[in-house]
């Protein structure tokens, strides 16, 4: 990691939102807005690894009391710089193990950020740690994509995802031990720039006994957050799980 601010520090946080700008249009986020409201009804919600607010600013603008958790303070200035960013509450620290004050309807994790914890015992952690907040009835929300392990042919271990005239980006993985990196080439001046960032790739069924472990038995999980039906096709999932209400 490059200083405390772990992997999304401020060299990444000053373009995270161009970057990313395709996870920003209304049609990938009202969706996830729709179904988070509806989990929090009256109640609180949870964001882990809230970043510059792309999903945390709109919840809130629902009247939804939105906090946040995130290890990146370069990340976090960028979200209380934008309209509306004194209201969603943030503590800086790590998602898997700080804890908040209060009782939250619903916690989640958005856009593959159950990866960026990059260990089982972490992710596991995160699991118990979001137990520990709900209140009963509550309800955990992970969206993350399902391994790409079937495009890998016979020698191969990474995956292009980005190709332009600009650069090219692609996932690197390790089938035996579950890691893998998200390596980014950029041409600057006709000088090749590189980063990578590492994951720890998890399967659906992995994530459903860590959240058995926690006491949070599977409620629903959906190809998207559009509440698409999850096939053995499907390349992303939306779960959710619920602890059990007294």
């Amino acid at each position: 990691m490059i200083d405390d601010d772990g992997y999304f520090g401020e060299p990444i946080a000053a373009r995270y939102d161009t970057t990313s700008a395709d996870m920003f249009r209304p049609e990938a986020v009202d969706p996830a807005v729709d179904l988070l409201a509806e989990l929090a009804g009256d109640g609180a919600a949870l964001e882990l690894g809230v970043g510059t607010g792309r999903i945390a600013l709109p919840l809130a603008a629902r009247g939804v009391p939105v906090h946040g958790v995130d290890m990146s303070r370069a990340m976090v200035a960028r979200l209380r710089a934008k309209p509306g960013g004194d209201a969603v509450g943030v503590t800086i620290g790590d998602f898997a193990t700080t804890r908040v004050p209060g009782e939250f309807a619903v916690a989640y994790l958005v856009f593959n950020t159950i990866n960026n914890l990059t260990t089982q015992d972490a992710q596991v952690d995160c699991f118990a740690n979001v137990a520990a907040h709900l209140r009963p009835g509550g309800r955990f929300v992970v969206e993350v994509g399902v391994p790409e392990l079937r495009l890998l042919p016979p020698g191969q271990n990474a995956v292009p995802f980005r190709i332009s005239d600009s650069g090219w980006a692609f996932d690197v993985l390790d089938p035996a031990t579950q890691a893998m990196s998200s390596n980014y080439v950029t041409i600057v001046d006709g000088r090749a720039e590189h980063r990578s960032i590492p994951f720890r790739y998890v399967w659906p069924a992995e994530l459903d006994l860590m959240a058995r472990l926690a006491g949070l038995p599977l409620r629903d999980r959906w190809e998207d957050w559009n509440r698409t039906p999850f096939t053995g096709e499907s390349r992303t999932h939306v779960s959710v799980w619920e602890k059990p209400a007294l």
